[in-house]
């Protein structure tokens, strides 16, 4: 073993654990391009990501070995104190299962994203993260400048729960390895993931792969354009989303930002982006 007595000797050591380690990499998607990936990451067992996607943006997240669960946060990168509101995503597209079509909104009427694609069906929109989620979300949430107040309910991906009769909460698992969901970013975001048990579903999680892209020549898609869902709930949450969108680009630069400013004062471009493994 290398001595580790000396600056020299640690740098060695050092140097040769990171030779012998292995970085498994996500499975990632047929037909994508290697230069239209923007990240991708195989996230561990009680792993987190957090990262910034532009408009138009597919994510996919990934359940390799059938024992992942993906607990996702979205909060505007240009604003974001407008964030994921689990609630609505319910309520407004009157659909407590999140599937293909189902958009993902925030606190004020707009689809941040959008599930395109889904061969799990084995989702949560009702119970919010489990207390290790949670913490592994604030983690993942400091490295892009946000704190603990900034953060909403999260849902979870690959990870189901079904409402009975009597209104109770019943988890039913995952699909098994090799399920995905694919999403579509409709506005700036950041993104928030971690990997951990759900609070109802405490069985040992597995890895999970987040990859995203933006397609070659393809316009920033608006939501709707892409999605199946044509409800007027829907309609007028595209609506907002489009207003909000062509206003902020015909808006007057940000001022740089307070360095004793909180969290959600900061603006995204003082922030990084970054995966914690």
């Amino acid at each position: 073993m290398t001595s580790t007595a000396s600056t020299i000797g640690a740098r060695a050591h050092a140097r040769s654990q990171e030779a012998a380690a292995t970085v498994a990499a996500p499975a990632l998607p047929a037909g994508v391009a290697p230069e239209e990936i923007t990240f991708a990451r195989r996230i561990p067992a009680g792993g987190y990501a957090n990262v910034v996607l532009g408009r138009g943006t597919r994510v996919r997240l990934g359940d390799p070995h059938g024992g992942a669960c993906a607990h996702v946060l979205l909060l505007r990168a240009d604003a974001p104190w407008e964030r994921l509101n689990v609630a609505d995503t319910v309520k407004v597209p009157w659909q407590a299962y999140p599937g293909a079509g189902h958009p993902l909104l925030s606190d004020q009427g707009r689809a941040l994203a959008t599930v395109i694609a889904d061969d799990s069906a084995h989702h949560d929109a009702l119970c919010g993260p489990s207390p290790r989620a949670r913490q592994a979300m604030r983690l993942a949430a400091a490295k892009q400048g946000l704190e603990p107040r900034d953060l909403a309910p999260s849902v979870s991906f690959f990870r189901g729960v079904r409402v009975e009769a009597d209104g109770g909460l019943v988890a039913t698992g995952g699909a098994g390895a090799g399920a995905t969901v694919d999403l579509i970013v409709h506005l700036p975001v950041t993104l928030l993931v971690v990997n951990a048990e759900h609070p109802l579903n405490d069985t040992a999680v597995t890895e999970l792969d987040l990859v995203a892209w933006h397609p070659a020549g393809e316009p920033d898609a608006a939501p709707g354009r892409t999605a199946h869902d044509t409800d007027p709930e829907y309609r007028r949450a595209v609506h907002n989303t489009e207003e909000a969108w062509h206003a902020s680009r015909s808006a007057a630069p940000t001022p740089a930002p307070d360095s004793t400013a909180s969290g959600t004062a900061r603006t995204t471009a003082a922030r990084t982006k970054e995966i914690h493994v």
